[in-house]
């Protein structure tokens, strides 16, 4: 099975690192972009094979993995519209862009959604995909672990849910950052150097998480753990609930939501 990846940015060089190592693979992955430097680059690269030209590598693959920007969907699936077969099936992880709207454009029936997220970079990403109906199940089994090979994957059940997903896993790491970031800043408010605002911070997410994946509690229960009626945690959380932070953060989330939904539109 040969897989190739169109685009060599990060979430396109980061699945096409994570697939090189997936045991369904025997062969070097195909990696194509325009650009010269990142050529260089990718010929550098021994499990990889570069490409600059979509004639020469369309007609080789078996998957055809697009990572992309969104604005470049039409221009491109034009392009490999005379280039491709019933055979191959074509994932996507640009945001907005619906199945229907890349049948029509490719002429490829076998398409799958995905929705990433940056953490894939090291392994512990999460990606959200659909396909269409012409999909088997066992190549969507194939598409799943190749998915995988950058850390989770989960199947949803309607194509809706994949730019709902954009809203929470695919841009929620920046939520955190945010997060992180304000209480860095905090930190270095309170006295702290900027290294040690780094460490308390990061430690104590990563303490955090740790915490919730390895129990059954909710959220809200843990909260109740870690505060007392007239403590410390509890000044903080009403400071939060006073400020409406509970809402702000839904409705972040639901503004990534229609963004991804307006992407959708403009092909």
């Amino acid at each position: 099975m040969k897989v190739l990846v169109i685009g060599a940015g990060n979430m396109g060089l980061t699945y096409a690192e994570g697939m090189s190592k997936s045991k369904l693979l025997k062969e070097n992955i195909m990696v194509m972009d325009k650009s010269d430097e990142k050529l260089d680059e990718l010929h550098q690269i021994l499990h990889f094979d570069a490409y600059s030209n979509l004639e020469d590598c369309i007609p080789k693959a078996d998957i055809i993995f697009v990572a992309v920007k969104p604005y470049h969907a039409e221009e491109l699936f034009k392009t490999i519209k005379p280039l491709v077969t019933s055979d191959q099936i074509l994932i996507s992880i640009m945001a907005g862009i619906t199945i229907d709207v890349i049948q029509n454009l490719s002429g490829v029936s076998k398409v799958v959604r995905a929705m990433p997220n940056l953490p894939a970079s090291v392994g512990l990403g999460l990606t959200s995909y659909v396909s269409s109906s012409n999909v088997s199940r066992i190549e969507l089994l194939t598409v799943e672990g190749l998915l995988s090979t950058t850390g989770k994957s989960i199947l949803v059940s309607n194509e809706n849910l994949i730019d709902a997903s954009t809203g929470i896993s695919g841009s929620g790491p920046a939520y955190v950052f945010y997060f992180m970031q304000s209480m860095m800043e905090a930190a270095l408010q309170m006295g702290f150097s900027k290294n040690d605002s780094k460490l308390l911070v990061s430690q104590t997410f990563t303490g955090a998480i740790e915490l919730f994946n390895q129990s059954n509690l909710s959220p809200n229960s843990w909260m109740q753990k870690v505060a007392s009626k007239g403590g410390t945690t509890q000044a903080a959380l009403d400071s939060m609930d006073d400020n409406n932070v509970n809402e702000l953060i839904k409705e972040a989330a639901f503004a990534a939501f229609s963004r991804a939904v307006e992407l959708g539109k403009v092909s």
